[in-house]
């Protein structure tokens, strides 16, 4: 079997160059229509994609590719046997209106379901950090163990929360007690890397309850996170286990340990009850 570790870190690499290639042109921001995923594909987007497709064919590894650009892709002569889950570039807002924060997100897996996947890559691509995790091996920034944090006060918490909606209003109902009892809320704008964050410490919880986020995003987070040892799982606490498919959505509580997760499933359990 191919070292899709070491693959996929060659990828994110090629990847991360050609984003940086175009970071800042005009020509990032070129148009090619809607993507899978539902979203305008950007110049930018399909040059990250491009450079993972080159590189899997350049080590003959054979996959069926899941992209939030262009769909499902056949690779190789035995695509059926390894699946590739990819957002190309998470964060293209940031990256066409020059906000720091944008990763290469890589997800490996036997089956094309979000528990089966087992190497997961994401790479800040402006910020000389690469977190990975294989399943059953813990989870890593740059090679080194992480462990999520241990904070247990919302008061003291960072947490994060996607207000990205035009629902806003039904949004911030369910989340009002997080929102009333949390000091440091933020939302960077590239959710795989925000996850990433509560994998290694830097930041306690995350939250997304829009059923809007793709799969695609946080396939590889997820594996990160739950490596590291902490929580993600939908908002009624079960199992956040979904196809991969660029078109299927996710909603999710993430938290870095037990007890801050059991403060955030309370409150919010009551939003939902009133």
């Amino acid at each position: 079997m191919p070292d899709w570790l070491k693959i996929l870190q060659l990828c994110s690499q090629r990847m991360r160059e050609e984003v940086l290639r175009l970071l800042g042109s005009k020509e990032a921001k070129l148009e090619f229509g809607r993507g899978a995923g539902g979203d305008v594909m950007k110049k930018i987007d399909l040059a990250a994609e491009n450079a993972l497709i080159q590189t899997l064919t350049a080590h003959k590894a054979s996959c069926t590719l899941i992209s939030e650009e262009t769909g499902t892709k056949k690779i190789g002569p035995e695509p059926s046997n390894w699946y590739v889950t990819t957002d190309p570039l998470d964060g293209t807002t940031n990256a066409l209106r020059g906000l720091p924060f944008m990763a290469v997100s890589l997800a490996g897996s036997k089956q094309p379901y979000l528990r089966d996947v087992e190497v997961a890559v994401v790479s800040d691509l402006l910020h000389n950090a690469t977190y990975t995790a294989c399943k059953n091996s813990k989870a890593f920034r740059n090679g080194e163990e992480i462990q999520p944090s241990q904070t247990s006060l919302l008061e003291e918490a960072v947490i994060g929360v996607d207000f990205n909606t035009f629902k806003a209003r039904e949004l911030v109902s369910k989340l009002i007690g997080v929102l009333e009892r949390t000091r440091h809320l933020r939302h960077f704008g590239a959710n795989a890397l925000e996850l990433c964050y509560v994998a290694d410490g830097t930041t306690d919880a995350f939250i997304d309850l829009r059923g809007k986020l793709r799969v695609t995003d946080v396939a590889a987070a997820y594996l990160i996170l739950r490596e590291a040892g902490g929580i993600m799982v939908t908002p009624e606490g079960n199992e956040l286990n979904v196809q991969l498919e660029a078109s299927q959505r996710v909603s999710f509580v993430a938290a870095a340990n037990p007890a801050i997760y059991s403060k955030i499933r309370r409150l919010l359990d009551l939003a939902f009850e009133a």
